[in-house]
């Protein structure tokens, strides 16, 4: 069981529900603040000569922008930022560029020698997982969470500030995350990290989540996969548009770093710039075209826990020594099971995972739920 820390986020409405969150970890935010602070120009200096311009990005006005796109979209994930802002006694720009912190490193030229790798299994019961990788001087910089208030209540993980990331909601609907790479990224439109918190706090099905992926005015690129019991998809999504990718004849999703869908691909940036996505992407194929029986955690690690030696890093383990925007780590392993609307969370890397390490979270449900006939989640 891990010892991170968990946020039980409660509120009526989007304002109260940010000010709970500010009020709770209003410390811990402004520590992974200042981590992106740094990062952020840190980024833009080792872009110079590259895709970037070498000069610090206006963060201010970068999160200012994607919040105004995200106010036309959806205004109440901005009401839930403002409460934020004020229960942590910040700025409220500073919390706009936490939840933009991927458009913005995607304008400010980034590198990405890293991220993750997600694998879904569909069938009578499906059920998924990835690896979380990011910069290892963000580690203590993430936390689990439940939040209730909003149409439906969801458990999962997110980092400080950040609304939220990989998680499952009460319907049974659960969000897998894997950051892509195009030429048209920018810091213009929704935040990729509020899209996925629209989707856990108010989709009631895969139709209603993969409507709203496909609708969602977003400018960096993201693949968002979407698992329920009965059916997954990946839909990714870009400035260009968005493709919904469906499992393949044995009922695998197999996720990386980089575009499936031949249009979008033609605009493909991660994977020009650091190949190694496709290594992952060959080396996980591999592995569950040989796989037989279901996708539980332990079979999941297995799969997962690949390193240089084995031909591609899907399991990320930082150098000791290096500069911020450098050091990549698997920071989280997750196992979603819709079903019984559970995340399990592992913290760290999928070899250091065993039965005893998970933490399970179970999506809570709303106090009226059974009563307007919502199926109730098991205990743990």
């Amino acid at each position: 069981m891990s010892g991170r820390t968990l946020l039980r986020i409660t509120g009526d409405t989007p304002r109260r529900r940010g000010e709970d969150r500010g009020r709770r970890a209003g410390d811990a935010i402004a520590r992974a603040w200042r981590v992106y602070d740094e990062l952020f120009t840190t980024v833009a200096a080792g872009s110079a000569g590259s895709a970037g311009s070498g000069r610090a990005p206006d963060v201010r006005a970068l999160a200012l922008r994607t919040a105004d796109a995200t106010r036309a979209w959806a205004p109440e994930l901005v009401e839930e930022m403002e409460g934020v802002a004020e229960g942590a006694g910040l700025p409220f720009w500073t919390i706009a560029a936490l939840n933009a912190r991927t458009e913005i490193l995607a304008e400010a030229g980034a590198p990405r020698a890293g991220e993750c790798s997600t694998l879904v299994l569909t069938g009578p019961r499906s059920t998924g997982g990835q690896c979380w990788d990011w910069h290892e001087e963000l580690a203590g910089a993430w936390h689990l969470q439940t939040v209730t208030g909003d149409v439906h209540g969801f458990a999962g993980i997110t980092e400080h500030g950040i609304l939220a990331k990989i998680g499952v909601n009460e319907a049974g609907v659960g969000v897998l995350f894997n950051i892509l790479g195009h030429t048209d990224d920018a810091a213009t439109g929704v935040p990729v990290h509020l899209v996925a918190r629209q989707v856990l706090g108010t989709a009631g099905s895969f139709a209603e989540a993969v409507g709203m992926l496909t609708g969602a005015p977003v400018s960096a690129s993201t693949v968002i996969t979407v698992v329920t019991a009965e059916r997954a998809a990946s839909v990714e999504l870009a400035l260009a548009g968005s493709a919904v990718v469906v499992p393949d004849d044995r009922g695998w999703l197999t996720r990386t770093n980089h575009f499936l869908d031949p249009s979008l691909a033609a605009g493909e940036l991660r994977g020009r710039r650091e190949p190694e996505t496709y290594d992952r992407h060959r080396l996980l194929g591999r592995r569950v075209r040989a796989h037989t029986g279901p996708l539980g955690p332990d079979a999941l690690v297995r799969l997962l826990s690949a390193h240089r030696e084995d031909g591609a890093e899907v399991c990320c383990h930082a150098p000791a020594e290096g500069a911020l925007g450098s050091r990549w780590a698997t920071l989280a392993t997750l196992a979603v099971d819709p079903a019984e609307r559970r995340l399990l969370v592992h913290d760290g890397g999928p070899c250091t995972a065993d039965p005893s390490t998970w933490t399970p979270l179970t999506a809570p449900t709303r106090p009226n739920a059974a009563s307007a006939g919502a199926p109730k989640a098991p205990a743990h």
